[in-house]
């Protein structure tokens, strides 16, 4: 199927330096693309081109087939829908916000008044609809704005840090819902968010920039279990990143040693090789105790002692050295019933799927 939006050899100047530099780009109809980075990272500018807001300095944006320039950047940005961190709804009720880009197609009533009802109630929102928007929550607020956005039935859909501006329990219900509205509408969409979360429920696929460069785009777990490179791994919040030496690799599992200990990874890869071996703390169980003095430990159990305990949230970040430094998060029930402390004896296991070798030439 050809792309909804394709880039090609895109650069984006600010003040004679060069803040997007994309050679080439796709987004697939029906897919949920999101890009991730940091600030000033490059993404309002990918999303301002995308959505033919911005004319890039060089390159070609093509939308449906077709390349876009200047002159038909409006009839273009007409087939796309935006919605942004604020709402930006207009001083009237919901149904009129969510009726206002129909009426501006020029559709008639009957139409306006099912669409707008439709969308409504697949944002859960239909008891409002009489309501100003001034009186509305952020996240009502918010589900308004999708609701106006895709009553348009837009060929993409932009979502700039949709839910930044929301607390988390807001958050996490419209994330939710209008998942499953983008899975079941097959609505193609770009979301550029800073939240590892919302791309990994949302993402079919998901870009990294970094400097303007976007320096990889994969599956969505591809992004966040097998990252290209180490500075990709910490920031999607790998905590683990470790040198390693590879033993031996057979059947696609190889074997590595690091800090003394060995363990398997589901990965070919050279023996002899050294790698850097990434791990995310959520793979990682911890069990107290230590096995009898001698006892062979199955493959990725490993030996540990717990060095400092870091409560986040709902959840406790361990440190455990292991004869090289490691991190495994659980839960607060989980340090009680295991009387975790600093100086606490650890197995550490986790399945040889987990971990991910960054291997020789990969930065």
């Amino acid at each position: 199927m050809n792309p909804v939006v394709e880039l090609a050899g895109i650069s984006v100047e600010r003040e004679g330096r060069v803040v997007l530099d994309v050679p080439a780009l796709t987004v697939r109809p029906g897919e949920v693309l999101a890009v991730i980075g940091p600030n000033g990272a490059g993404k309002s500018s990918l999303l301002r081109v995308m959505g033919a807001l911005e004319s890039p300095a060089a390159g070609t944006v093509r939308f449906q087939g077709l390349a876009v320039s200047a002159a038909q950047a409006l009839a273009v940005r007409r087939r796309m829908a935006s919605v942004f961190q604020e709402p930006l709804l207009a001083d009237a009720t919901v149904f009129d916000n969510v009726a206002m880009g129909l009426r501006f197609r020029g559709a008639d009533r009957a139409r306006i008044e099912a669409q707008v009802a439709r969308w409504l109630t697949r944002f859960e929102i239909a008891a409002l609809a009489g309501r100003q928007a001034r009186t509305l929550s952020g996240g009502e607020a918010q589900r308004a704005a999708l609701a106006r956005a895709l009553v348009v039935e837009p060929e993409l859909l932009l979502l700039d840090e949709p839910f930044s501006a929301l607390d988390a329990p807001t958050r996490e219900g419209l994330i939710d819902d209008l998942g499953r509205v983008l899975r079941a509408e097959r609505i193609t969409t770009v979301l550029v968010t800073h939240d590892h979360e919302e791309a990994m429920v949302l993402a079919d696929r998901v870009g990294v920039l970094f400097e303007g460069r976007l320096v990889q785009l994969d599956r969505t777990s591809r992004v966040f279990r097998a990252p290209e490179s180490e500075a990709v791994a910490r920031f999607v919040g790998i905590e683990t990143v470790v040198g390693c030496r590879v033993l031996s690799s057979i059947g696609g599992v190889s074997t590595i040693e690091v800090g003394g200990q060995t363990m398997e990874v589901e990965q070919t890869a050279e023996p002899g090789e050294e790698a850097r071996l990434c791990l995310r703390a959520e793979d990682v169980t911890l069990k107290t105790g230590t096995p009898p003095p001698g006892a062979a430990l199955p493959p990725n159990r490993l030996k540990g002692a717990v060095s400092r305990l870091h409560p986040v949230g709902l959840h406790v970040r361990v440190a455990v050295d292991c004869g090289f430094p490691l991190t495994a998060l659980v839960t607060h029930r989980a340090v009680e019933e295991l009387g975790l402390g600093e100086g606490v004896e650890v197995t550490v296991q986790f399945k040889a799927t987990a971990p991910h070798l960054l291997l020789r030439g990969k930065p």
